[in-house]
């Protein structure tokens, strides 16, 4: 791996509303967030494969309402704290829940005792590895908001934004030739375009496809690229 490299990642964007890019593919999550007074049941499942922002839409949905964040394998242990007036997020719910807890937060949703749950997953919750009956019952109908693979023109925003704030120089076409050879997730993009802008500082130049092609052959020979949207 090249000395520069190794620096890292650098710090990561904040998930706030300033710093999230809209586009057609994640117009009906935006929207249905923006309409979340009027969830069926008062609860939602944001989904969409990893990296396609959903942490940052129920990050900025959190700010928006004042919900409280939730941990999904210790959710009977804040039942009692939780106040009536203060929505919810649990995210990453399908990957490993405190399952009579979630029953009894959906159950205080459908009966207005919770202003409006929402729930962060990959896949729907009718598709969850939960075994209590009445869990999934419920689960089976909590209505869903997709994200979906960001796609290139997404990308492509994201991509121009993020060497935009770092004030990070880019070569006449270089996000053209970036596109086709990067992880497709949002997360990658943001760190994929951290560790550019070091290696291009390091050398002193411009973001140059040379710099790209070094940082994703060290990237794809330690296994990193891998792990880029988790």
């Amino acid at each position: 791996m090249s000395e520069q490299l190794a620096l890292g990642f650098g710090p990561r964007d904040e998930f706030n509303a300033a710093g999230f890019v809209a586009s057609p593919c994640n117009a009906d999550a935006r929207a249905a967030l923006e309409n979340w007074q009027a969830w069926p049941g008062h609860a939602l499942a944001l989904i969409g494969p990893a990296g396609s922002g959903k942490t940052h839409l129920a990050r900025i949905w959190q700010d928006r309402t004042g919900a409280v964040q939730i941990d999904a394998r210790r959710i009977g242990e804040t039942l009692d704290a939780l106040s009536p007036e203060t929505p919810v997020v649990v995210e990453n719910a399908d990957r490993g829940v405190d399952e009579d807890g979630l029953f009894h937060l959906i159950n205080r949703a459908g009966q207005d005792a919770l202003p409006g749950l929402l729930l962060t997953a990959r896949s729907a919750p009718s598709t969850w590895p939960v075994n209590t009956p009445d869990l999934r019952s419920r689960l089976a109908a909590v209505p869903v908001a997709e994200l979906t693979e960001p796609d290139d023109a997404l990308l492509r925003q994201v991509l121009q934004k993020l060497f935009r704030d770092r004030q990070s120089p880019v070569t006449p076409g270089l996000i053209d030739y970036l596109l086709p050879r990067m992880e497709r997730s949002i997360d990658s993009a943001r760190r994929l375009v951290a560790t550019l802008d070091l290696v291009a500082l390091g050398r002193r130049t411009p973001v140059t496809r040379a710099v790209v092609r070094q940082v994703l052959k060290d990237l794809s020979e330690t296994g990193e690229s891998d792990n880029l949207d988790e």
